[in-house]
């Protein structure tokens, strides 16, 4: 987050961001966003941007493919079901931005992390959430555009998480 953001500016950017966390499967348009924050759209879109790193868009994509792939890694739910309680209207959008933002195609994923042993029980669940979150610093359509760039791995971020006790 930026340092030089309004504090209460930041409550209202805040507001709306844990609104998307908490629905992210639902539209989230500027406008809807600006209401929930209480300011202009142009406005929240600029400060939004400046105090998370991202455009709103974004962030809501980077939620629903963490969402995704909690889903895929930890339910037998159909690939097309997981798609639809992530937000999306189609079967084939889901697969071709998962794919574009991961580097696999959603089965592939699953295979491959069902296949894995995981110690993830014993991890606190927004330790996960952090490292298996996509890196979309650039938008989709421009990675599509960079044709043999390697995808870009996720850095883990700070989230808030419940202590955990030893």
């Amino acid at each position: 987050m930026s340092a030089g953001t309004d504090p209460a500016l930041l409550r209202r950017l805040l507001r709306a961001r844990d609104r998307m966390d908490a629905a992210s499967h639902e539209e989230w348009p500027v406008r809807r966003l600006a209401q929930v924050s209480g300011v202009s759209e142009a406005h929240f879109a600029r400060s939004f941007k400046q105090a998370f790193g991202l455009p709103p868009h974004r962030y809501l994509l980077t939620r629903r493919i963490e969402r995704a792939k909690a889903l895929l890694r930890d339910t037998d739910l159909p690939v097309t079901d997981i798609a639809f309680q992530t937000g999306w209207n189609s079967l084939g959008t889901f697969g071709r931005t998962f794919r574009d933002i991961t580097g696999e195609n959603p089965g592939e994923l699953r295979a491959r992390e069902q296949a894995t042993a995981h110690a993830l029980e014993r991890v606190p669940h927004c330790f996960v959430a952090a490292a298996y979150r996509p890196d979309l610093n650039i938008a989709v359509s421009e990675k599509r555009r960079r044709e043999g760039a390697p995808i870009s791995v996720a850095q883990p971020t700070e989230v808030p998480c419940a202590k955990v006790s030893k």
